[in-house]
């Protein structure tokens, strides 16, 4: 069935310009160990990503994708070998140095800051893979994520609600300094307490918790901290991250790199779309 008009999720001829290079790589790779899932026919990649970024920006269940998509089960197929092989970290590191130089930044950050958000999560998902955060009391999975000073993503874990701030930062920040030797400086709230701190120091990442007024009454601004939470109000622009829909975390943790994805190429090519709370 032949497509009329193009839904607001899909890629434009500058978006696809952004990310057709690492796909196609990851493609022909696959096809020199004799492993291309789109054998035959050969699926072209620009609608398996189109397709892919409709399930992240509208929430909708896989088996629910419009019929003038690839086959559910197709385009699923490659979302799992993107998540598999790493195309989503490559399109993140990519399109963050992008982003960085547009704004005057050094391609690799110096600094960052690490945040939780615990989540609900649907009926699909695991009782094993669940918690309950007793502080927020949320039964569901928490996000841990890190970014650099722009509110750009450079790690994410996504666990039980149950693992504490604490085990999360040590995560991050072992993850983070392995990719990003640069920085030495990261700052979070007082989830992070001193073991959190001291593996920081062991990373040669000196940690600082910023502490809310204890006696200012109303919404304040956290000075570094906005910087992650506007994030995660980035991530909530998807409709598939209001909720924890994945059985697998590291499914999760895709679609939050998907997100970004989608986030980073639109910021580049200066395009936008409706919010999904304004329909």
């Amino acid at each position: 069935m032949s497509r009329q008009r193009p839904y607001p999720s899909d890629l434009s001829d500058a978006r696809w310009e952004l990310l057709e290079p690492t796909v196609s790589a990851w493609r022909a790779e696959r096809r020199g160990k004799g492993l291309d899932i789109g054998r035959p026919p050969e699926h072209d990649l620009r609608r398996i990503m189109d397709a892919v970024l409709y399930v992240d920006r509208t929430g909708i269940p896989w088996r629910y994708l419009p019929h003038d998509f690839a086959p559910w089960e197709t385009v699923y197929g490659y979302f799992a070998a993107w998540q598999k092989d790493g195309v989503f970290d490559q399109l993140n590191g990519l399109l963050r140095r992008l982003v960085r130089e547009a704004a005057g930044r050094d391609a690799e950050p110096s600094a960052c800051v690490l945040d939780a958000q615990s989540i609900k999560t649907s009926a699909n998902v695991p009782a094993t893979g669940q918690g309950i955060d007793a502080g927020k009391k949320i039964a569901g999975r928490k996000r841990h994520i890190g970014v650099d000073t722009l509110g750009l993503l450079l790690a994410v874990w996504v666990t039980a609600a149950s693992v504490s701030d604490n085990a999360g930062g040590i995560h991050l920040l072992s993850h983070i300094a392995k990719a990003h030797p640069r920085i030495t400086k990261a700052w979070g709230d007082s989830g992070y307490r001193t073991k959190a701190i001291d593996h920081g120091a062991t990373l040669g990442i000196d940690v600082e918790v910023t502490r809310r007024d204890p006696d200012q009454k109303g919404f304040k601004v956290i000075p570094r901290r906005w910087v992650v939470e506007r994030t995660f109000g980035w991530l909530m622009n998807h409709r598939r991250l209001a909720r924890d829909y994945e059985t697998h975390p590291h499914r999760s943790e895709a679609m939050i790199r998907l997100a970004m994805i989608d986030l980073m190429s639109r910021r580049l090519t200066r395009e936008s779309t409706p919010n999904w709370k304004d329909s």
